[in-house]
C-alpha cells in the first residue's frame, strides 16, 4: 500500500500542467520527484494533499481517496514557505502543531528534542524573521513534522540551505525514514536524491519521462561512460580524434568520455598505451540522475553553483 496517482490531469484555463500523471509511492519510501521549474511538481504536490483537484484521474492513499485521509496524516513544506514572519519561533510552532491534534504537553516534548537536535533552542523566543534563511527553513520543517503525520510532502525543502545546514536537515529526513514515514520531496540537488532515495520520477511539462527504482533507471540508461587518466598526459589531447568517443569532462584527476555502445573499451587502453601514456585509472561508470535529467528535460532545470547554496527555489 501507499500513494497511488493514476492519470491524472489538470488544466488552468488553456493550459495543461499535468497530461496524465500516473506514479506510486511505497509506504515508507523516501520518494525524488523531481522536474525543471514549471513541469508540474508543485501542482501535483497541491493534488496529492487535496489542496486543488485533478479534472480526471484518482490519488489515494492506502486504498482511500485523499480528499477522505486525516489532515493530520498530512505534512507539508510548501516551496514558497508558509511561516509566520513577526511570531516567535516556540509560539508559532506549538500553536500549529496544536492546530493538528497534539495536546500542549506533546507538542512542548517533541519541540523541546528538535529544537535541540537543530541547535536553534537559544532561538525559540525569536521572532521568524529575526532568524538567518537555514534557521527558518529549520523551523519550516519542523512545522511540518512536529504533530507526527504519516506522509511528508516537501517542496524543495534544501533551497537556500548551506551545506552544513543541508546535511542537518538530511540527517532529519533519515531519522523520520527510520521511524517509518513517508517521504516525498522535490529538489534540484539530484546528487542528494541518488544518495537517500530507493525510487524517483522526472516529469517534464507535466508529463513522467522516467520513473521507477534509481539502480534501475541507472542500469537502462547505461551509455557506456569510461574514466581514464595517464599520469604523463592530463590532458589527453588525442582523444578527441578517435571515432566513436565523446570527450564530456576533463578534469584534472580524469577525462571522461562517452563512447558508442559498439565500441570496445580496451581500444582506449590500447591506444593509450600505443602513444606511451601511464595508465593510472580505467573505469566504466554508470550515467548519474544528473546526466539522465539533463538527456531527458535539458538543463534548464538545474541550478548554478551559486543557486545551491543561496537562492532560493525555483518557481513552478
Amino acid at each position: 500500500m501507499g500513494l497511488l496517482v493514476e492519470h491524472i490531469n489538470k488544466t488552468f484555463g488553456q493550459f495543461q500542467a499535468i497530461k496524465d500523471l500516473s506514479m506510486e509511492v511505497s509506504e515508507g519510501a523516501l520518494f525524488g520527484f523531481l522536474g525543471a521549474n514549471g513541469a508540474g511538481k508543485t501542482t501535483t504536490m497541491r493534488m496529492i494533499l487535496d489542496i486543488i483537484r485533478p479534472d480526471t484521474g484518482q490519488i489515494q492513499w492506502n486504498g482511500q481517496e485523499v480528499r477522505n485521509v486525516s489532515r493530520h496524516s498530512w505534512g507539508y513544506l510548501p516551496e514558497e514557505r508558509g511561516l509566520y514572519p513577526k511570531m516567535a519561533v516556540e509560539e508559532q510552532l506549538l500553536f500549529l502543531a496544536r492546530l493538528h491534534g497534539l495536546s500542549k504537553q506533546d507538542a512542548k516534548k517533541e519541540l523541546d528534542e528538535w529544537l535541540e537536535r537543530f541547535q536553534i533552542n537559544a532561538n525559540r523566543k525569536k521572532k521568524v524573521e529575526e532568524l538567518s534563511k537555514g534557521n527558518q527553513q529549520k523551523v519550516q520543517f519542523l512545522a511540518t513534522i512536529l504533530h507526527n503525520p504519516d506522509i511528508l510532502i516537501m517542496d524543495e525543502p534544501f533551497s537556500g540551505l548551506d551545506p552544513v545546514n543541508a546535511t542537518v536537515l538530511k540527517e532529519a529526513f533519515l531519522e523520520m525514514h527510520r521511524r517509518g514515514k513517508t517521504i516525498i520531496f522535490s529538489t534540484h540537488q539530484l546528487e542528494q536524491v541518488e544518495e537517500m532515495c530507493e525510487d524517483v520520477v522526472i516529469i517534464n511539462k507535466g508529463q513522467s519521462v522516467v520513473q521507477g527504482n534509481v539502480r534501475e533507471i541507472k542500469r537502462q540508461h547505461g551509455r557506456n561512460i569510461a574514466r581514464l587518466k595517464l599520469d604523463n598526459d592530463p590532458q589527453v589531447a588525442w582523444l578527441d580524434t578517435l571515432p566513436g568517443i565523446q570527450v564530456t569532462k576533463r578534469r584534472q584527476d580524469y577525462i571522461e568520455m562517452q563512447i558508442q555502445s559498439d565500441l570496445n573499451p580496451n581500444l582506449i587502453v590500447e591506444a593509450a598505451l600505443s602513444r606511451g601514456g601511464a595508465v593510472s585509472r580505467f573505469e566504466l561508470v554508470e550515467p548519474s540522475l544528473t546526466d539522465i535529467f539533463i538527456e531527458h528535460v535539458g538543463t534548464s532545470g538545474l541550478p548554478d553553483a551559486a543557486d545551491l547554496v543561496s537562492a532560493p527555489g525555483g518557481r513552478e
